[in-house]
């Protein structure tokens, strides 16, 4: 058996030290795999949990190893932790033989058939993640088809409940955001009718954004709903290409400052949507191919970086406007104007930066924090953002004769 090495466990530990969202029935594909841990999913378990786990097409490179180092167990996070300093400090020599993870399946159970149809209840409330251990590194690799299911049975009733115990209630909470944009959507409405004589064409698009994001979060709902009862996905395709559309044309100062975007302008957007589409593709490939796959790190990265460069040309877009404005004031005949439109970009741009901060920083930091019992609030907590900042910007930008 290979000795362990401390960068495999450090980088062991990352990888399931990472914010996993799948819990719905995995159907994963596993080939030629010599990985000594493959993390499958993460869920919440009440006092009334239970994994269905289902392997078939298993091949082993070499079967005559010893196999009840190669097998499946659940582990909570902090109990990783301990089980790494066990192998790094010697006092275990596989994971699977650790008194502090829960053994699910050993292959040296295997029969001919070579599949795997077991069920193991959890009574232990808390967030486990399910984990393939092959505690010979490099001398067995092995290929399997793994279906794996957990659920929750929803207090005293035998109905089963598919989403993670802290991500319960994230039904009914994205239908009652939806319900509060497409209010929103019927109050901008109202706004453009009454003002409509200083209406410019970015109005439009705030309206299209209202009515995409309420129909984005209607979707959640239904998406979420679904998990819950069947453990499917069914989720729309929806995303946020125009929410970032929007506050880049705003920093451009497309329509409020002047009625066409220059050359440049036109470029920067262009690129912003095309890294936009690059960004949703990698999330796609992340929620279905889920954190077994090899290259599932590669593609969070790329959705990391393709958004840090997104925001950043936002906010630079806002910085050259406020730079403009500020030229203007000194030497046009218009200063007071000026003035106050750069007054007005400056408090945009402190917002954009504060709600960029919030939602890809804090909300994480939440989530990470948080008990898995309540990680529906960290939910709760971007969406709130979000529709303070859209409150923000409808209330600074709307159709107004003496808008500054």
């Amino acid at each position: 058996m290979a000795p362990p090495t401390r960068s495999v466990f450090l980088s062991l530990l990352l990888f399931l030290s990472m914010s996993i969202s799948l819990a719905e029935i995995r159907f994963t594909s596993v080939r030629s795999d010599g990985r000594p841990i493959i993390s499958f999913d993460e869920f919440g378990f009440t006092h009334r949990g239970r994994l269905e786990l289902n392997v078939s097409r298993i091949s082993l490179s070499n079967p005559k190893l010893d196999l009840t180092l190669v097998g499946f167990l659940l582990c909570t996070r902090e109990s990783w932790m301990h089980v790494v300093q066990q192998l790094e400090d010697g006092e275990a020599t596989c994971a699977l033989l650790s008194d502090l993870v829960k053994p699910v399946y050993t292959f040296d159970r295997l029969k001919a058939a070579r599949d795997v149809n077991t069920v193991f209840t959890e009574t232990d409330a808390d967030q486990y993640t399910l984990v393939f251990a092959n505690c010979f590194r490099n001398e067995l690799t092995v290929s399997m088809d793994v279906r794996s299911a957990m659920y929750n049975f929803n207090g005293k009733s035998s109905r089963r409940d598919y989403l993670s115990a802290g991500k319960t209630v994230l039904p009914r909470v994205y239908f009652l955001f939806s319900l509060v944009y497409f209010s929103l959507a019927g109050i901008w409405i109202s706004v453009l009718y009454k003002k409509r004589l200083t209406v410019f064409g970015i109005h439009f698009l705030m309206l299209a954004v209202l009515i995409l994001k309420a129909l984005k979060l209607l979707c959640e709902a239904k998406d979420k709903s679904y998990i819950k009862r069947t453990g499917y996905a069914h989720s729309c395709p929806l995303n946020g290409i125009t929410l970032l559309t929007l506050m880049l044309l705003i920093g451009t100062g497309w329509s409020f400052l002047k009625p066409y975007l220059q050359d440049k302008e036109k470029k920067v957007l262009t690129i912003v949507i095309q890294l936009q589409v690059i960004a949703n593709a990698a999330l796609v490939v992340i929620d279905e191919s889920g954190p077994f796959a090899q290259d599932w790190v590669t593609w969070k990265q790329v959705f990391l970086l393709v958004d840090v460069i997104c925001c950043c040309a936002v906010l630079f877009r806002i910085m050259w406007s406020i730079k403009n404005l500020r030229e203007a004031a000194r030497t046009d005949g218009k200063a007071a104007v000026n003035l106050m439109k750069l007054t007005l970009f400056r408090q945009y741009y402190i917002v954009v930066i504060c709600y960029i901060y919030f939602t890809r920083v804090v909300v994480y930091a939440l989530e990470t924090i948080t008990s898995y019992r309540y990680l529906w609030t960290s939910v709760v907590a971007a969406e709130l953002a979000t529709l303070a900042f859209y409150v923000f910007t409808g209330y600074k930008f709307k159709p107004e004769a003496h808008n500054p």
